[in-house]
């Protein structure tokens, strides 16, 4: 006995394990009246009549607010080879509140406890209650004894069952079967607010702070949870801190609220062609867009790039891995979708003949190009793509403003995007895409398969040539044809090495603009036009790496 009193803590912490521990009891056994009252106290703590309800029993011990948004569950199996159980219960609705999820669990009439029953419960309830609210749940489950195992813990309170796994799936089923047929009504609470005219009227400072009325406090927000940024605010982006700015840099950084205005007024045209495949296409964008990813994109702030592929965003306390080129092609294939027939054009300086720039491509695939065994081969494929190119010129140049004339020269391409032009080195890939991978035939096929070829086109794949930034300098140097032979006492010979300065200036040239295409005109045209597909949650051009809340917990830890 002494032992054991060492053991125990202060009588208000034990006394509040009582009066749960009877608080549950009492709506379990509704045909017993409890009564719990502490010494000294005049009122009872927990208090209950006997009842043929058990739903009274939880009004009287839990209150009204809880009774009030209960629903009754029940589930059964009578599976001999499998599980035999029976369920029956009451969950919370969604118009219950709290900051604790209260799971009163008895198996064969004894007070026990099951995480994993209890995780699965709060899994389902994460879709449908506000953030940081949690459920209210009895239940009380009866299955045969030997089905039941209750040594994995000393206290004898965590129980294990036979066939856990689709005992627990079944009711977690039934569960979230409930909670959508109960979900279409809400009820919220009105709070009034005082309106204050001098918020309106007098200019913000930061010396000055407008009165609250009286009774008002505001709301501290915890700091594992404030977001620190605003993607409507240009400043403080990564770049700006690790990079010095480019001697080089494209005129366009002056003239950055001129190109948002401009992406802002070539908002998508409503006058879309009357098409039905087009409109069945546009449909089918809209119908697999996942709302996650939407609310992310349309609210998330540039950060910079980590790597040539991948851009950092931050939305709320998250930072996360944006996969640039998916992100871009996607957002090419819907505007060319959204723009069809309603397109600008680029002018190219000089015709670009079709023949040979397939062939070009078709010698780019080709594996050892030093070989000349397959030319004939290659040219004719050439051929039958720019006669093929040449019929369809008419329907390419109404709908998508690619002009081919009749000679097979290509003049004019579309503006998906304003401010930004293409990599024209990926134009003979392109043109062998329209020739190859476009199913002609079929008009929705066709529609689908040349603004896929015009939106692989115009993502912002990484520049041909290497970053020269880091270890890519080294693809840039070069002998120079005065290099001295020093040859120090140990004999060895070194040579002096130049970099190429014209080819290093293309380099850095092309990474900035395309750097500067990607913050100033990829990401402002996704928060207006991209609906990312649910593909992109789970095909990796999504990837949290980091959030803000689990950083403080594992810095606390320190």
């Amino acid at each position: 006995m002494t032992a054991r009193r060492k053991t125990l803590q202060n009588s208000a912490d034990d006394y509040g394990k009582i009066v749960d521990l009877l608080s549950r009891m009492a709506i379990h056994h509704n045909n017993v009246s409890f009564s719990c009252r502490k010494h000294g106290a005049v009122k009872a703590d927990v208090h209950s009549v006997m009842s043929p309800s058990r739903l009274d029993s939880i009004r009287s011990v839990y209150g009204v607010s809880v009774a009030k948004n209960l629903m009754k569950v029940e589930v059964s199996s009578c599976d001999p080879s499998g599980c035999t159980f029976d369920m029956e219960g009451f969950i919370s609705n969604s118009n219950y509140v709290s900051k604790k999820t209260i799971l009163v669990l008895f198996i064969n009439d004894r007070l026990v406890e099951c995480s994993a029953l209890k995780r699965a419960i709060e899994i389902v309830y994460a879709a449908t209650l506000p953030k940081a609210s949690k459920p209210f749940v009895y239940m009380s489950i009866n299955l045969p004894r030997e089905h039941v195992d209750i040594n994995i813990h000393p206290t004898k309170k965590e129980v294990s069952l036979l066939n856990q796994e689709i005992i627990i799936e079944m009711i977690q089923s039934e569960v979230e079967v409930k909670l959508r047929n109960a979900n279409d009504t809400r009820t919220f609470q009105e709070q009034k607010v005082e309106y204050i005219q001098s918020t309106l009227t007098s200019p913000r400072s930061d010396s000055t702070v407008s009165p609250k009325p009286s009774g008002q406090k505001a709301q501290k927000v915890p700091v594992n949870k404030m977001v620190r940024t605003d993607s409507s605010d240009p400043a403080g982006r990564l770049h700006a801190f690790l990079q010095p700015k480019p001697h080089n840099l494209p005129d366009k950084v002056s003239s950055l609220s001129v190109v948002r205005s401009s992406v802002r007024q070539r908002r998508n045209p409503k006058e879309t062609a009357d098409l039905s495949s087009v409109q069945e296409l546009i449909a089918g964008v809209d119908s697999c867009c996942h709302p996650g990813l939407l609310e992310t994109v349309r609210n998330c702030t540039y950060v910079g790039m980590a790597d040539d592929v991948f851009a950092l965003v931050q939305y709320n306390t998250h930072l996360y891995l944006a996969n640039v080129v998916n992100l871009s092609k996607e957002l090419m294939y819907q505007q060319t979708l959204r723009r069809f027939a309603h397109f600008n054009a680029i002018q190219l300086s000089d015709p670009a003949p079709l023949s040979e720039l397939i062939l070009l491509a078709l010698k780019e695939e080709d594996l050892d190009p030093e070989t000349d065994k397959n030319d004939d081969l290659k040219e004719r494929i050439a051929e039958m793509n720019t006669e093929l190119l040449k019929e369809k010129a008419e329907m390419l140049e109404e709908y998508f403003s690619v002009y081919i004339d009749s000679d097979g020269n290509l003049s004019r391409l579309p503006v998906i995007l304003d401010q930004y032009t293409p990599d024209m080195d990926r134009v003979p890939e392109f043109l062998l895409c329209l020739g190859n991978d476009v199913e002609w035939e079929d008009e929705k096929s066709c529609f689908q398969g040349v603004s896929a070829a015009i939106g692989n086109f115009y993502a912002m794949y990484p520049p041909l040539l290497p970053n020269p930034s880091g270890d890519g300098i080294q693809f840039y140097t070069k002998r120079g044809e005065s290099s001295q032979e020093k040859s120090d006492l140990d004999g060895n010979v070194e040579m002096e090495d130049n970099l190429d300065k014209d080819l290093l200036s293309d380099a850095e040239n092309a990474w900035a603009q395309r750097e500067w295409s990607i913050q100033h005109v990829l990401f402002p045209s996704m928060r207006l036009f991209l609906k990312p597909p649910a593909s992109m949650a789970s095909n990796g051009t999504f990837v949290k790496v980091a959030s803000l809340e689990k950083l403080y917990k594992i810095f606390e830890r320190c």
